[in-house]
């Protein structure tokens, strides 16, 4: 059986101008970044801009776990199928971070014959979006301690700046340093931190921003730290904000390749959605809705995450309204909640399965709460067995919601077409209702407990009494009225990794607050997730290499 990186290296791609030409762009409407990755020029994006949007599409799916459940793959495949049935389609996705990539899961490019390719250049470096964002962020870094240094005119707090330096890499050392050491000319001492680029708050911006222009007004707000007197130190404040634009004017393009059955697709940012907002960019998606009538996207991690933040933080500020969703789970990773060890998921197991599968349905019961048109579809393992699948289909029956089968992996758009069919009807006879789950007016608290009850099943929410006094002064400097980014890990409903299923009376711990005033929204960290991952034991980097070929092996 081959490898996903063997089946894309395999792949005879088309030129990327033969995907723009399908699509209707000119030879000076793409700028091509070698033959087979390409960027949407400001011409085009303007072009289009009054053009009436497609149809929406949300992929979404259960909780992750070991066992892998196949929300990207089963995109992918979706948009090649709704493509077979003579759709005009595009999908839009997150380019990958080198951290997960050298970390635990390798590439993230799809997989078997559902992928987006060429698959090395997206998930190595691709068209340097992520160093366009790391630059920024630590040129903005190295301005504030070049102001410290040069006699902190603004006077800022040392022990109150906020702003942390970033790589895009899972390096834990670098959680928690001290810089400055040295000599007088090496700078101040203090306490510094990084974290991961998809973490920070220029990711965010740049997913969010509609143009060059609210880029750079959204930067000039990023609060960096605070004075001796309390008051926020901005972007602004410190004169970098244009050069800070000048590294992302090409980052903030959207990024054209194409999947394996040469489906158009724009792959574009990659906040994480465990510890950020989780959504490709909002030009990404708009430039999709504008150049076709279907477009098929995802949010990262499970439905309490990625998708409670597309529907709540993205489709609000962007004024996107989604026409339907699907829900991805399979028959493993239900098993797994029912606590199946990983070693014996394969094996028929009904007990674990109707454990497990409750984890699924409160999934469902969110995606209604949003008044989305719903659809569950099973990405099949061959281990699978028709009472199995049949045990899925009737509790989804039950829910009022259909279930479907996707063999994409294994046959591409061919297999995605059941999937295809269903979506297609609930578009022509079911009208999305969708609507935020909180109204923004609401107090910084109240969307707190509302995500946590609604969402993830929580009987109440308690803070440190670091994060309710940042509570209080993030009200009080006017932001109380922004959509609130919940981090929390994405193993479980609840902020703790081991609670599998659905858990039930618990309570989410937030032990920090604060506002990505650039951004547009509050940050709420629960439990004890990490704006900077680290390595496993044995990271995914030790079986990554190139053969005597060339070629690059491991990598997925």
């Amino acid at each position: 059986m081959l490898t996903d990186i063997e089946i894309a290296q395999a792949a005879e791609m088309k030129k990327i101008r033969e995907i723009a030409e399908d699509m209707g762009l000119s030879e000076d409407e793409l700028e091509s970044y070698g033959s087979y990755m390409g960027k949407f020029s400001d011409e085009y994006l303007k072009k289009i801009e009054e053009k009436p949007f497609g149809k929406l599409i949300l992929v979404t799916a259960i909780n992750p776990t070991p066992a892998g459940e196949g929300k990207t793959t089963v995109t992918i495949g979706l948009g090649d199928a709704l493509r077979r049935a003579g759709k005009k389609t595009m999908i839009a996705l997150r380019e990958p971070s080198l951290g997960p990539c050298f970390g635990i899961k390798g590439g993230a490019a799809g997989g078997g014959y559902s992928q987006v390719v060429p698959m090395e250049k997206l998930n190595l470096h691709f068209t340097g979006d992520f160093h366009a964002i790391t630059s920024a962020n630590n040129l903005l870094a190295a301005a504030l301690d070049n102001h410290l240094q040069q006699g902190n005119q603004l006077g800022i707090d040392p022990k109150r700046i906020i702003l942390k330096r970033c790589l895009d890499m899972n390096d834990r050392a670098l959680r928690n340093i001290v810089i400055g050491m040295g000599k007088r000319v090496d700078g101040v001492v203090r306490e510094d931190h990084f974290i991961i680029t998809v973490a920070t708050e220029v990711m965010a911006i740049l997913c969010l921003a509609e143009d060059i222009n609210d880029l750079s007004r959204r930067l000039s707000r990023i609060i960096v730290a605070y004075n001796y007197k309390g008051e926020p130190v901005t972007a602004e404040d410190l004169k970098v904000v244009g050069a800070m634009t000048v590294l992302l004017k090409d980052a903030i393009r959207p990024n054209l390749i194409q999947t394996l059955e040469h489906t158009p697709a724009i792959v574009h940012g990659g906040p994480f959605a465990n510890i950020a907002h989780g959504c490709n960019s909002v030009r990404a998606t708009k430039t999709a809705l504008r150049s076709a009538d279907y477009v098929v996207t995802e949010a990262g991690f499970g439905a309490d995450l990625g998708a409670e933040k597309f529907l709540d933080i993205k489709c609000r500020m962007a004024g996107l309204k989604p026409d339907a969703a699907v829900l991805v789970a399979t028959v493993r990773a239900l098993k797994y909640n029912g606590g199946v060890p990983k070693d014996q998921l394969s094996d028929e197991n009904l007990d674990a399965l109707g454990k497990g599968i409750c984890n699924l349905g409160k999934h469902i019961e969110n995606l209604q709460k949003f008044g989305l048109p719903l659809v569950v579809t099973l990405n099949r393992f061959v281990s699978d067995t028709d009472a199995e699948i049949e045990f899925v289909r009737a509790y989804c029956a039950e829910r009022g919601v259909k279930l479907t089968v996707s063999e994409v992996w294994a046959k591409g758009g061919e297999g995605g077409r059941e999937l295809a069919d269903e979506v297609l009807r609930l578009l022509e006879e079911e009208e999305s209702q969708y609507h935020p789950i909180y109204d923004t007016e609401l107090p910084l608290e109240e969307k707190i407990r509302t995500i946590a009850t609604e969402i993830y099943g929580a009987k109440g929410v308690e803070y440190t009494a670091e994060a309710k006094k940042a509570l209080a002064d993030i009200t009080k400097l006017g932001f109380g009225n922004l959509p609130v980014c919940m981090a929390k890990t994405q193993y479980s409903l609840s902020d703790d990794p081991k609670l599998l299923g659905r858990p039930e009376d618990f309570t989410v711990s937030i032990r920090e607050v604060y506002v990505s005033a650039g951004a547009g929204f509050v940050v709420a960290i629960a439990g004890s997730i990490m704006t900077m991952p680290g390595l496993p034991k044995v990271p995914a980097a030790e079986r990554i290499g190139i053969d005597e070929n060339g070629m690059t092996v491991g990598l997925f």
